[in-house]
């Protein structure tokens, strides 16, 4: 039992870009079973933008599932934006998840936002200002829905979509600096609260494709800088090998995008 999972984060779209995907977009069927943006897919979140969007993305032979970015809530718009890309078809996720019935099985995804606070040793706490105080609730509000979330959902294969990274590992490669503001430990935790078989992020367009949260669930970072293609595609199935996540076409040669 394998599904083939395509994903991509980070696309910025606006009239000045829209139409370069979709090329790409209209081969999916040939090598994925299901669609996951992972957030930031406007500059500035206007409705306009997520018009954008919904022409690229929408109206797939695919299932197509996203979380939103800290881009796309830039102009407080995001009813708008939502209800733009629901009525082009795209789920969009935030504190649930969705089932949905690949040939490979019944695929679950879970997803959200997420939210900053750093990592292990160099996080923020629950303590002082009221401002660090709600900084550091709304991580923990965040992952706390994703965890539920996760647990809830009755399914063959577990996906965990996230903007913000649940781990440090696929980081490396920003300034260290900001790593606070990329991510939180406790998204890591709510992906290793179920039997997640794959996490995928966005967020960090200078950082590194692949990690490892401490429980093993192998996380992918695939905002468009990193991964330099329109997408990638993941195998994930209890056929493969003890990894189970298998990356197709990393050298960029297969469903290529610049």
């Amino acid at each position: 039992m394998v599904i083939r999972i395509a994903a991509v984060g980070d696309v910025h779209l606006d009239e000045d870009v829209v139409g370069r995907f979709r090329p790409a977009l209209e081969e999916l069927p040939e090598c994925a079973d299901v669609l996951l943006l992972a957030g930031d897919l406007t500059r500035h979140g206007t409705e306009a933008e997520a018009r954008c969007v919904a022409e690229e993305f929408g109206g797939l032979a695919v299932p197509v599932v996203t979380v939103l970015g800290n881009h796309d809530h830039q102009c407080d718009q995001v009813p708008q934006v939502v209800k733009v890309l629901e009525d082009a078809g795209i789920t969009v996720l935030e504190g649930n998840g969705v089932v949905l019935d690949c040939a490979g099985g019944r695929l679950g995804i879970a997803g959200v936002k997420g939210f900053g606070g750093g990592f292990a040793g160099r996080c923020a706490s629950d303590f002082g200002e009221p401002e660090m105080k709600a900084f550091v609730r709304t991580t923990t509000e965040s992952a706390e829905r994703l965890g539920t979330a996760l647990r809830s959902l009755d399914c063959d294969m577990l996906v965990a979509l996230t903007h913000y990274a649940p781990v440090p590992d696929t980081l490396v490669g920003e300034p260290l600096e900001i790593y606070p503001f990329l991510g939180s430990y406790q998204l890591g935790q709510a992906i290793d609260s179920a039997p997640t078989a794959l996490a995928v992020h966005g967020h960090a367009h200078a950082g590194t494709e692949r990690g490892t949260t401490p429980g093993g669930v192998r996380v992918r970072n695939v905002a468009h800088p990193v991964i330099k293609q329109a997408y990638s595609v993941f195998h994930v199935g209890d056929q493969l090998d003890t990894d189970q996540v298998s990356p197709i076409g990393q050298s960029g040669s297969q469903r290529s995008w610049s």
